[in-house]
């Protein structure tokens, strides 16, 4: 006698958690997102259907495979994955769990998501992200992003936020979260509010009043980096040599 596990009947779809890296198609037409494990070849949108990624023809989530879009009940659980240093440049997910799912003690496999808001850590230098930059690896017609503060930006390939949630599209939300916490006696370890969030100025309608300043320090740091490419070409002379030395 086979036993089974009581069937589920929510009244909405479950909520999840999880990680995985902001991509951006090579072309800079299409945002998608890619996985932190044996789904990372395959990137995927705001909302999607799972696919077996070992090419077998049943419908995920089956029983007898890993296949499915993984997630795990609690926030800080997906947060603790963000510590590894292959993880440190991906952002925090949080998901309708959709279609068929399968539950398991700390998470759920399913056959549809639904994004619902990407939260991105910190610039690397520790201040707030402003805008996702090229991370220097990525996929085969995918390059890779990671978190950027409009000071670290400089001329790399690179989308504010919002600019982001507007190409992937589907009510995807992408927010900032606070600068890196600070350790040792003494240090503060309090969060910055994550702007535009539930309860921040923006809301899911629009922008705010912190994403607009964001976007504008974004623009600023390029136009100083224009300039200064500008200003050393002006110092080479018109025919791109620096000096006035005889031949």
């Amino acid at each position: 006698m086979r036993l089974r596990l009581p069937a589920e009947r929510p009244t909405g779809p479950p909520t999840g958690y999880k990680i995985a890296h902001p991509v951006l198609s090579h072309d800079g037409s299409r945002a998608r997102f890619t996985g932190v494990s044996l789904g990372g070849a395959l990137p995927y949108g705001v909302v999607a259907d799972a696919e077996c990624v070992y090419g077998r023809r049943h419908r995920p989530p089956a029983r007898l495979c890993d296949c499915g879009f993984h997630c795990v009940h609690e926030r800080a659980a997906a947060e603790a994955l963000l510590c590894t240093a292959e993880h440190r440049t991906a952002v925090l997910l949080e998901v309708s769990v959709l279609g068929a799912y399968i539950r398991f003690e700390r998470g759920f496999r399913s056959a549809r998501q639904r994004v619902r808001t990407a939260t991105v850590g910190p610039c690397a230098c520790g201040a707030p992200a402003s805008a996702l930059a090229d991370a220097g690896w990525g996929r085969p017609g995918w390059r890779a992003l990671g978190a950027a503060c409009a000071g670290c930006v400089r001329g790399r390939t690179s989308l504010t936020l919002a600019g982001f949630a507007g190409l992937a599209g589907d009510g995807l939300r992408v927010v900032a979260g606070g600068p890196a916490p600070a350790f040792g006696p003494g240090a503060g370890t309090a969060g910055t509010r994550v702007p535009g969030g539930p309860e921040g100025p923006g809301g899911p309608e629009g922008l705010g009043v912190p994403e607009l300043v964001a976007e504008a320090a974004l623009l600023q740091a390029r136009l100083d980096w224009f300039q200064t490419q500008l200003a050393r070409l002006g110092e080479r002379g018109p025919g791109g040599s620096g000096g006035s030395g005889q031949g």
